[in-house]
């Protein structure tokens, strides 16, 4: 009986502080815009981010998606693999292996390194310790081509013309120290709770027979018909993946867009129109630039807003960066750490629960979250200050 009294309190009690929560919420816009006026801009903003940034991220996907296959098929991530894996064990405390996963992330997504540790012939490599560190390891690198190849692509929005070229290097310099501060943070709680002798891979029905097939067993096929198959499946892998970023980032850029911007420039005043907002984050920013401007080196208090979205998801924040940039917002500096931040969280808040689950580590989820914005904020100081010391000297 009084089970199902608290049963009952708690059917009421939640709805009633959701319900309650979401007026608040939207109270915070509703009261300086106006209802109509905020309504009007969340559809506009979430229409205008669907045409402008979504479908030409999609074009980004398709092309480096039929990029990253052909370097696969031909065997070219193999030689990058074999290049990586003496680095892995003194950087990460990882055996060689782990390069893989490091490789296959950065072409495609976070996601992917799953398949790879569900993989026997992979598994077997690693100790049990170690196994839950590859979710801060795949998450750091995913979607890094996606990232890099448009932080290049933006020298053609900026009103000087420069090349980013050497940005987007230092970001990726940033990414991998934020990658290492992650993962070593991430062992010591692993070592923790497991100890440093069990094996991964205890049974073969813990994993997956081996989903390599090698390049021997594949049927002979001629080197065009290669080329296109792989090719074009990889654009098919793009476009779905320049699907799944749809939601993050209409949801995500509308709302933090409207924390970000104010009212219409040219009045002062709202009237509805996209991408007008209530500027709580650059106020925020502001207060904390005395922390915030050594650390990071944003140009402005508007650029809070990408390291905030790339924490839900690392599209929607690349999306925010050509707005930035052709407002005057933005510069090279903020390109670098943009990249680096980007980068190493890669929306960590919104894949890394499912990742750790599927790793059957649900009692680690916390440490990982944890290690993993350690080692994102690592990863935007140490990029921001590299790209001061090399613009200092070159």
């Amino acid at each position: 009986m009084e089970r199902t009294m608290k049963a009952g309190k708690s059917e009421i009690v939640e709805p009633l502080v959701f319900s309650v929560c979401l007026l608040g919420f939207f109270s915070l816009f509703a009261i300086p815009m106006g209802m109509a006026n905020m309504l009007n801009t969340m559809m506009e903003t979430a229409y205008d981010l669907l045409i402008k940034t979504c479908f030409y991220l999609t074009a980004i996907c398709v092309l480096t998606g039929a990029l990253s296959a052909l370097l696969a098929e031909f065997g070219v991530v193999g030689v990058v693999n074999r290049l990586l894996s003496s680095l892995l064990k003194p950087l990460y405390g990882l055996p060689g292996a782990a390069s893989l996963g490091v490789v296959t992330t950065f072409l495609s997504d976070n996601p992917a390194i799953l398949t790879l540790a569900n993989d026997r012939g992979f598994r077997k490599y690693f100790k049990k310790y170690q196994l839950p560190a590859l979710t801060n390891l795949g998450t750091a690198f995913g979607m890094g081509l996606i990232i890099c190849t448009f932080m290049i692509s933006l020298q053609g929005k900026s009103a000087t013309g420069e090349s980013y070229a050497m940005p987007v290097l230092v970001g990726l310099i940033g990414a991998v120290v934020g990658s290492i501060v992650s993962v070593r943070i991430m062992l010591h709680f692993t070592k923790k709770l497991y100890g440093t002798e069990e094996p991964a891979l205890r049974s073969a029905s813990e994993a997956t027979t081996s989903s390599h097939v090698a390049a021997a067993e594949r049927p002979k096929q001629a080197l065009s018909s290669r080329f296109l198959n792989a090719m074009l499946n990889g654009g098919k892998s793009g476009i779905k993946m320049g699907a799944a970023i749809v939601p993050g980032v209409l949801i995500i850029c509308t709302l933090v867009m409207m924390l970000t911007n104010g009212p219409d420039a040219e009045t002062g005043q709202y009237t509805g129109a996209a991408y007008e907002g209530i500027r709580l984050l650059p106020w925020i920013a502001d207060k904390c630039e005395f922390f915030l401007k050594p650390l990071f080196g944003f140009s402005s208090g508007e650029a809070i807003a990408v390291p905030v979205t790339a924490l839900g998801a690392a599209g929607a924040a690349i999306g925010l960066v050509d707005g930035l940039l052709a407002k005057g917002l933005i510069h090279a500096n903020d390109i670098a750490v943009f990249t680096a931040m980007c980068m190493c969280w890669s929306g960590y808040l919104s894949t890394h629960v499912s990742m750790m689950n599927s790793l059957k580590s649900n009692e680690l989820i916390g440490r990982a979250i944890f290690s993993h914005t350690i080692g994102g904020l690592c990863a935007g100081i140490s990029a921001n200050w590299l790209y001061v010391v090399l613009n200092y000297f070159f």
